[in-house]
């Protein structure tokens, strides 16, 4: 959205699966055949479309996917103000091919921490904001005086105030009859999308 190569007035095809150059079995959707078939952006979103997100990545391609996979802190620790922060493990820039960019783009074949995904998603919303994260609100001394405080600190804005407007509505539609309708609460406005992962063998899905 934020660089123009899809829209809400986009429709995506989903028979059920989508074949990538290089990979040697069609990428499955969770909806087998037939597919969830048109969809707009919004319920391809709605329905989590891997076929919809490889599409999606394409558009987008591999430099500029990998630049907003930096731009989103996932390659980098958040600096939050704890000791022994781990982050992910994602692909080296000079390494990242086309076929791992369409594994990226429906969220497999790489590892995020959960700060690190909490942190990007935040961004999403808020307007585009990534910031870093923090725990202690203050720190005082044995008198009461605030030796230490927590602020909130922008790291960079990864997206526009109008893409981020534009990705709460679709996230809206992901819990308002999507495949987060669980996460619906009644007098709320709920955003959300769901996610599914592989096992390294075999066929399932959690």
């Amino acid at each position: 959205l934020e660089e123009g190569v899809v829209s809400e007035s986009d429709h995506f095809y989903c028979p059920g699966y989508i074949v990538v150059d290089g990979w040697s079995t069609p990428i499955l959707c969770s909806e087998r055949a037939p597919g969830h078939k048109d969809q707009t952006l919004a319920k391809a979103v709605a329905n989590s479309c891997n076929p919809a997100f490889v599409t999606i990545g394409q558009k987008l391609g591999a430099e500029k996917f990998y630049d907003y996979l930096e731009d989103f802190g996932f390659l980098d620790y958040t600096g939050i103000d704890m000791q022994g922060e781990g982050k992910g493990i994602v692909w080296p820039r000079d390494e990242f091919t086309h076929v791992d960019l369409a594994a990226a783009s429906f969220g497999q074949r790489f590892t995020t921490t959960p700060l690190q995904l909490l942190t990007a998603a935040s961004a999403v919303i808020n307007g585009g904001h990534l910031m870093q994260p923090y725990v202690v609100s203050r720190v005082t001394d044995a008198e009461g005086n605030v030796v230490q405080s927590g602020q909130p600190t922008e790291v960079r804005q990864v997206v526009s105030e109008q893409t981020s407007q534009r990705c709460r509505a679709i996230l809206e539609g992901v819990v308002n009859g999507g495949t987060g309708h669980n996460a619906a609460v009644e007098g709320y406005r709920i955003g959300g999308k769901t996610g599914s992962s592989q096992t390294l063998y075999g066929d399932d899905y959690t």
